[in-house]
């Protein structure tokens, strides 16, 4: 099951209320790479150990959310903080 992309204007981030967009491919890649090597963690401190199929991040950048089952999971203790990956 995929995302819904009509709720994506009306999604936002529970930290920030920043808006959200589809996390793009790329960037993906790279934070499911990082997720692999254990190199991620979580806003609460906790690794994030399972790959994501797919992400919502903040249009500023900063942070992800895990969609599961096509669900995003807005939780601010789940949010990912992006500055963990490095961009090329």
């Amino acid at each position: 099951m995929s995302f819904d992309k009509a709720l994506l204007g009306i999604v936002c981030c529970p930290a920030t209320h920043v808006p959200l967009e589809l996390m793009p491919d790329s960037k993906l890649q790279r934070l499911n790479t990082e997720i692999r090597g254990h190199k991620i963690k979580n806003r609460e401190s906790i690794l994030v150990t399972d790959p994501l199929d797919e992400a919502l991040m903040t249009r500023d950048g900063r942070l992800a959310y895990p969609i599961r089952d096509g669900i995003p999971v807005l939780l601010e203790d789940e949010g990912i903080p992006l500055a963990q990956i490095n961009d090329p």
